[in-house]
């Protein structure tokens, strides 16, 4: 645990806590509860269970937990994608009495909007994961993006070395301002570098695993094959790269980045199929929410959480942030991951991926 959270979950626990489960539907339905130790009321509306599997996996089990024991009534939601659906959500959670809102836009426009209902109605708001250009958010909690482009790109830079490279980039949604960061990180590192080649560079609507494949199998054939190196911008657009890669024998051969550390992405680097991932601690970025929610409710002008700004350029404005540390991943550290607790040696280590974690010490 990083000395962030470690104060973050101190600070959690400071406030007291609440033993009463949340209650509501299925995993990727709305979910609500808590026991009012703070006054205030929480709503938290996550964006799919499409684009990553951390949404339901990761981020609403640790943000329901941090809800739980700060004694804060919640409730949190999924869009499924649908614009249409947040704002029906937004709009029943602000009936409901939310106090602060919390968002993962599906696109700037439409989070925008519910950012400036919200305010009309005197609710609080936080851009969670996602910044929203053009939003009114008063704060935003993530990683730092730019870093996340980094180290994926000085994750394919190790992983390729010093010999000439042709190398694409199958880039996040468009409509997300994180994808953008993560580009204009990973460009830090690899336009320094003279022997690479850039044949191909395109962004994955929805980051969508049936269209990165599309696009990836394009790249691909329009290169006749001669692409050495894949920055890819999380382990679900890797993976779509790496199965036209298998299908003409080059898996393994050819570095693929990612991000999210999920366990498609990390059996994959047990495989040698993939090369490196960027970690981003959910527990870290729930835990830093929930922290800033009840800052909110307590009425706190300048929460100590908040450690930056980030550029809302659409906007013209600067937003005060929580900006998280993200950890590169390659084979040697797999098992940093399973120690954190996000991800599960059982879940990991199964069927071929066995052996690696034996070699690993990973169990």
């Amino acid at each position: 645990m990083t000395a962030l959270a470690a104060s973050l979950v101190f600070g959690l626990a400071a406030c007291g806590g609440s033993d009463e489960p949340a209650t509501g539907g299925d995993a990727a339905a709305s979910g609500s509860g808590g026991a009012a130790a703070v006054e205030g009321k929480v709503g938290v509306i996550l964006p799919d269970t499409e684009s990553s599997p951390r949404w339901e996996s990761f981020d609403r089990p640790l943000l329901e937990k941090a809800f739980q024991d700060a004694g804060v009534e919640y409730q949190i939601d999924n869009a499924q994608g649908d614009a249409q659906r947040m704002q029906t959500i937004a709009d029943q959670m602000i009936t409901s009495g939310v106090t602060v809102l919390a968002i993962v836009n599906l696109d700037n426009a439409s989070g925008a909007q519910i950012q400036s209902q919200a305010a009309q109605q005197g609710v609080a708001t936080i851009d969670y994961d996602r910044l929203t250009l053009g939003g009114s958010a008063e704060y935003y909690v993530s990683f730092d993006n730019t870093e996340v482009g980094r180290l994926q790109g000085q994750g394919l830079a190790d992983c390729l070395g010093d010999k000439a490279a042709n190398i694409v980039y199958l880039n996040g949604s468009p409509d997300d301002s994180n994808a953008t960061s993560f580009s204009n990180g990973a460009h830090e590192v690899l336009d320094k570098i003279t022997n690479y080649t850039v044949v191909g560079e395109q962004a994955v609507p929805g980051w969508e695993a049936a269209q990165a494949a599309t696009i990836f199998e394009q790249m691909y054939t329009q290169n006749g094959g001669n692409i050495q190196g894949v920055l890819a911008a999380n382990d679900t657009l890797a993976n779509a790269a790496i199965q036209t890669l298998q299908r003409n024998g080059q898996a393994g051969q050819v570095p693929v980045t990612g991000q999210d550390a999920s366990v498609e992405g990390l059996q994959a680097i047990l495989a040698n199929r993939q090369c490196m991932t960027v970690f981003k601690p959910a527990a870290d970025e729930a835990n830093a929410l929930a922290e800033l929610a009840i800052s909110l409710i307590n009425g706190e002008e300048a929460p100590s959480i908040v450690n930056g700004e980030s550029e809302d350029a659409e906007g013209g404005r600067q937003v005060p942030s929580v900006l998280l540390d993200p950890i590169t991943i390659t084979r040697d550290n797999v098992k940093e991951v399973v120690d954190s607790g996000q991800v599960t040696a059982a879940d990991l280590c199964t069927g071929e991926f066995a052996a690696a974690c034996t070699e690993l010490g990973i169990q």
